[in-house]
C-alpha cells in the first residue's frame, strides 16, 4: 500500500510538471500629465506606468491562451493612485493625508478586434472590480467600451466612454471632509456617499514596433458627478479632470 502511495504521488508530480505554466504580461513605462489629486485644478507631470496580464495558463486554466481572441473573455485590473498630502498641495491644508493605494481585481471582456488588414473596424468593452490592497481599503468599479480602428497591423487607435464607481469609503477617502478636518482647514464639513464617483471618455493611439515592443500615447476626460462633484474639495479645484500620458511598452512571457 505504501508503494502504491509514493507511485500515485510521483506520477502526479510529473503530470504536474508537464502541464502548460505560462504568465505573460505587457509592462510599460513613460510620462504623464495630471491632476494633482482629485479634483485638483493643478496639473502635474511625472512618470507613469502600465501593467496588462496577456495570457495566464496553470494546468487546465487559461485566460488569454486561445487563438481567437475575439468574443467574451476574462481580465485583469489594476490602478495605482499616488499619496495626497498638505504638504506638497498647499490648499488642502488641514485635511489628513492620503497614503498611495494600489488596486487590484479583474473582470470580463468583449473583442472584436481588428486584423488591420481584411478588417481594420472593431469594437471591445468590459467591467471590472477592483479591491484596494494597498492604501484605501475599498471597492471600485469600472465599466467603458471603445470603437477601433486600424489602419495597419501596426498601427492602431481606440476610442470610448468610461463610467467609474466606488463604495462609501472610497468617496469618504477622496472626497469627504470630516468634522475635524473641517475644524482645522478652510473646508465645509462633507460626508461623500459612494456610488457613480464619474464619467467621462479615454482615447489612444498605438504603435507597434515588433512582437514585443510598442509605444501608446492617451488622452482621458473625466467629469466629477454626485457627491463627488459636489465635494468642497472638488469645488474649490474643478470637477473637469483631463490627464495625457505616453508609454513605451514591452511584452514579456515567463514559463514556470
Amino acid at each position: 500500500m505504501k508503494n502504491l502511495i509514493i507511485i500515485a504521488a510521483m506520477l502526479a508530480g510529473t503530470a504536474l510538471q508537464a502541464q502548460d505554466r505560462t504568465l505573460g504580461v505587457t509592462v510599460g513605462i513613460g510620462a504623464q500629465s495630471a491632476p494633482t489629486f482629485f479634483g485638483s485644478d493643478t496639473t502635474e507631470t511625472g512618470a507613469a506606468g502600465s501593467f496588462g496580464l496577456d495570457r495566464l495558463t496553470f494546468g487546465g486554466f487559461d485566460i488569454g491562451g486561445v487563438e481567437d481572441p475575439n468574443g467574451f473573455g476574462f481580465k485583469g485590473g489594476f490602478r495605482y493612485i499616488g499619496e495626497r498630502t498638505s504638504d506638497e498641495d498647499a490648499e488642502l491644508a488641514g485635511l489628513d493625508d492620503v497614503d498611495a493605494a494600489l488596486e487590484l481585481g479583474g473582470g470580463v471582456n468583449y473583442s472584436y478586434l481588428p486584423n488591420g488588414t481584411s478588417q481594420t473596424w472593431g469594437n471591445y468593452s468590459y467591467a471590472e472590480v477592483r479591491y484596494g490592497v494597498v492604501g484605501h481599503e475599498s471597492f471600485v468599479a469600472e465599466v467603458g467600451a471603445d470603437l477601433i480602428y486600424a489602419p495597419s497591423q501596426q498601427l492602431e487607435f481606440r476610442a470610448g466612454p468610461r463610467l467609474f464607481g466606488g463604495d462609501d469609503d472610497y468617496a469618504a477617502t477622496y472626497f469627504g471632509v470630516s468634522d475635524d478636518e473641517a475644524a482645522a482647514s478652510s473646508f465645509d464639513s462633507f460626508e461623500a456617499s459612494g456610488g457613480l464617483i464619474s464619467r467621462g471618455v479615454e482615447a489612444s493611439v498605438s504603435y507597434d514596433f515588433n512582437d514585443d515592443w510598442g509605444v501608446i500615447g492617451s488622452v482621458t476626460y473625466e467629469q466629477f458627478l454626485d457627491d463627488a462633484a459636489d465635494s468642497p474639495i472638488v469645488q474649490q479645484g474643478s470637477d473637469d479632470q483631463m490627464s495625457v500620458s505616453v508609454v513605451v511598452t514591452r511584452a514579456l512571457e515567463f514559463n514556470f
